[in-house]
């Protein structure tokens, strides 16, 4: 149960320095969504540091790594915002 609890922690942290890291709107507002970034960021990281060697198979991402998958995922959001191609929840 901790574990999780951890998960959501670090992924609400890694959500928020992403958006503020970004450049441009940061529209994923709230808690909700800013901790599914930063937990999308790390799943990103960790696979990717898995693809590429980095990690072995039992290990996730770190917490800067993490944030490094959430910038990738808010700009992947934004520009899936920005052509259209899904609508902006948090502009409604």
């Amino acid at each position: 149960m901790s574990g999780i609890l951890w998960i959501i922690i670090v992924g609400f942290v890694a959500g928020l320095i992403a958006r503020w890291l970004s450049p441009g709107p940061n529209t994923p507002s709230g808690f909700i969504l800013t901790t599914v970034l930063g937990i999308a960021g790390a799943f990103l990281a960790t696979f990717v540091g898995q693809a590429i060697g980095h990690y072995s198979l039992d290990q996730g991402a770190g917490f800067i790594t993490a944030t490094i998958g959430a910038v990738v995922v808010l700009f992947i959001w934004n520009r899936l915002v920005a052509s259209g191609v899904m609508s902006d929840p948090g502009n409604r």
